[in-house]
């Protein structure tokens, strides 16, 4: 790689870098409000649907660890704009699916090609911007990462009431070609060495089944009640078994096809560590929210997008000073302000009810995206800080793949805990209904206008959204803690967060 390469117009080249990325990290989002339909149209049940969100998040947690064999292998340009390319095509196959068994299957082809996406850019914005605008193109890529996944839901249900299902993959034919074209042409010129690794089929073949089951561990685990359910106990001793052959193989064979040696850097281990920690907590606010919006509230799914959107707009309006002058102060305090942000909203959250409004849930995104706008930035110049610049697209790949499985973990966990805590609070507010409390049955005779059973069903339904209710404010108070404690995580980095030495220059921002 050549650290003193600079395309014909750095404008452009970083335009193409950003929409390619936008359109990938769109794509993990916009097909799920869409799935009812989809199913309906295709003649599928809407559990077998889900299969279209699995399927893409098990492609691309697997081929995100493989990034840095990838480019040793095929070189950072070449692999960006072949991964464009495929991406584009496995849309258009998933326009067109007749079938929900192809649909699926051109889905996990999407998700394979676009694991590498978001490491590679990160790698080539690095190498191609100075050293004093590094932290620039970092925060640009940060607020990509922040606002393509809050735009995919609202962008989903708009085409999808609007026009039809096939154009949310449709839509990014024309985007994947221009970025590919451009990609293409502004790099041409820049040096690659390749070489030919030998290829770690042990390592392939267990990091494929270990990780693969435990994706879909995570995200049909609830659907099928954990470890009541054979098939997920199956699933997850099939996974453990995979990991812990992949574990050891990689740290002992010689070239392995994912570099866990990484982990030497002091900066990486920790950095990585905080990341993925505070996107885990990140991710749960993103799941929660929405579903507490439709559950509790009545919210379509749109405006329940809607009134996630404001998240997107601080880190749109601070990406330039963000960029300019982070690398101006100590991280670690940026990183700090940006967990008691983040912190702050979730205690405010914990005290929302019923009939709360819109515009007070709307505010409270727009002040946790302060937050956001100094979080994803800083967090990823400290955790890629002590990379030597060979090291960056591994690194991003393995920390990116950490990040999308802690992710994973959150969201069936955050589902799990919310379900539990509402039916633990149901029991506990329905104690008091029984045919021996005078008041109760009183009350309920007058909910039902005189229909005893109309009273009992509409009472249970309150109760139970009182469970869901006090559930969500338990979590949320929980997350407050959490970002408060990811404080300390991040002092356990040590700067300079800076290159090593000259000859890491494109490693250090």
């Amino acid at each position: 790689m050549s650290s003193a390469f600079r395309p014909p117009n750095l404008a452009l080249a970083t335009i193409g870098l950003s929409l390619a990325t936008f359109m990938q990290v769109l794509d993990t989002t916009i097909a799920n409000v869409s799935l009812p339909t989809i199913a309906g149209n295709l003649g599928v049940s809407n559990d077998q649907s889900t299969w279209v969100i699995t399927s893409f998040a098990v492609s691309q947690a697997i081929a995100l660890p493989l990034t840095g064999f990838l480019t040793r292998r095929f070189g950072e340009v070449r692999l960006f704009v072949s991964c464009s390319l495929l991406f584009v095509l496995a849309s258009f196959l998933c326009g067109i699916a007749p079938s929900m068994g192809l649909l699926i299957l051109f889905r996990a082809i999407q998700g394979a090609v676009a694991g590498p996406m978001y490491p590679i850019t990160q790698s080539l914005m690095i190498s191609i911007y100075p050293p004093a605008k590094r932290g620039m193109a970092l925060a640009l890529l940060s607020m990509v990462a922040v606002v393509a996944p809050i735009a995919g839901p609202i962008l989903g249900g708009l085409i999808t009431d609007n026009y039809s299902w096939p154009w949310i993959f449709f839509i990014n034919v024309p985007i994947g070609i221009f970025a590919s074209f451009v990609v293409a042409n502004q790099m041409r010129g820049r040096a690659e060495a390749t070489v030919r690794p030998k290829m770690d089929y042990v390592g392939l073949i267990s990091l494929v089944i270990g990780v693969g089951a435990l994706q879909i561990v995570l995200d049909k685990g609830n659907d099928e009640d954990w470890f009541n359910s054979t098939f997920i106990v199956v699933a997850s001793l099939v996974s453990a078994i995979a990991l812990a052959v992949f574990l050891i193989w990689e740290l002992t064979d010689r070239e392995p096809i994912v570099d866990l040696r990484l982990f030497r850097h002091h900066n990486f281990r920790f950095g990585t560590l905080a990341l993925v920690l505070s996107y885990s907590a990140y991710f749960s606010i993103n799941l929660l929210l929405p579903q507490w919006l439709q559950r509790n509230l009545g919210y379509t799914a749109t405006w329940a997008g809607f009134a996630a959107s404001p998240l997107g707009i601080a880190p749109m309006l601070l990406t330039f000073l963000v960029g300019r002058y982070a690398m101006r102060f100590d991280l670690r305090l940026l990183a700090t302000a940006a967990f008691a942000v983040m912190g702050t909203t979730c205690f405010l959250r914990s005290r929302f009810y019923l009939d709360i409004d819109f515009a007070h849930v709307a505010l409270m995104q727009l002040l946790m995206g302060f937050g956001v706008a100094l979080f994803f930035m800083p967090m990823t110049v400290i955790l890629l800080s002590d990379l030597q610049s060979s090291e960056i697209a591994a690194g991003s790949g393995l920390a990116t793949f950490l990040r999308t499985l802690g992710g994973s973990f959150s969201a069936s966990l955050t589902t799990f805990l919310w379900d539990r805590r509402a039916v633990l609070h149901h029991a506990r507010l329905a104690e008091a209904i029984n045919p021996y409390n005078p008041t109760a049955q009183a009350a309920i005779e007058q909910i039902g206008h005189g229909d005893m059973r109309a009273g009992a069903v509409a009472i249970n339904g309150m109760i139970t959204q009182q469970g869901y209710q006090i559930g969500f404010d338990e979590l949320f108070h929980a997350l407050g803690w959490i970002f408060l404690a990811l404080t300390l995580v991040t002092w356990l980095t040590r700067p300079p967060f800076t290159p090593k030495s000259s000859s890491a220059t494109a490693g250090g921002h």
